[in-house]
């Protein structure tokens, strides 16, 4: 008997172990996986919130060149097996965080934003911060409901090509105080040493 949508942070499988998600350090064969999450999740995002020329230089394979890249700075979330959704996390700012569509309105994103704001936390920034675009406004309620607050509005220079970039508006949300209670390290399994 179905009870409503399932929670993989805290359901528990037919034999009892917990379905949870667990978040490690991504590794290069994560990179395909993580291109084709990014590439659904930039254009549910994005499209017709961006420059065209933004939207045009974003093609399937733009996102397979640059994935690798990504990957000495990304946290995925694993469930039964499957990278479902990661966070980049570079310096001060929360560079990218996207979750497959299955699995959606779980609770993935909010383990992904809250371990990537820990892991800028711990490298000395207390304050980490991400753009978003003004018209992506699942994710901007979402970014407030976790506790981060919009600074305004300012330009975000996005490389389209090698050498090519272009200004597109954003805001600016920074969180301003970061969770590091053991109940919320409890939040997500997190595989030993990646912690």
């Amino acid at each position: 008997m179905s009870h409503g949508p399932r929670d993989p942070l805290h359901d528990a499988l037919p034999g009892g172990e917990p379905d949870t998600v667990r978040l490690r350090d991504a590794v290069p064969d994560d990179a395909a996986r993580l291109a084709r999450i990014w590439a659904t999740g930039w254009h549910d995002g994005h499209d017709g919130h961006v420059p065209a020329e933004v939207s045009r230089h974003r093609t399937p394979q733009s996102f397979v060149d640059r994935a690798p890249g990504l990957v000495p700075h990304t946290r995925v979330a694993v469930l039964g097996g499957d990278v479902v959704g990661f966070a980049t996390t570079i310096g001060d700012q929360v560079d990218q965080v996207y979750v497959d569509a299955s699995a959606r309105g779980t609770g993935v994103a909010a383990a992904l934003l809250a371990d990537a704001a820990r892991v800028a936390a711990e490298a000395g920034h207390a304050h980490p911060w991400l753009a978003v675009v003004p018209g992506n406004a699942r994710a901007r309620r979402f970014y407030e409901r976790q506790g981060w607050a919009d600074e305004g509005p300012f330009d975000h220079r996005v490389e389209v090509a090698p050498g090519v970039s272009v200004d597109v508006p954003c805001r600016r949300y920074r969180l301003t105080a970061v969770d590091r209670s053991p109940a919320a390290a409890r939040l997500v399994g997190t595989d030993a040493g990646d912690a």
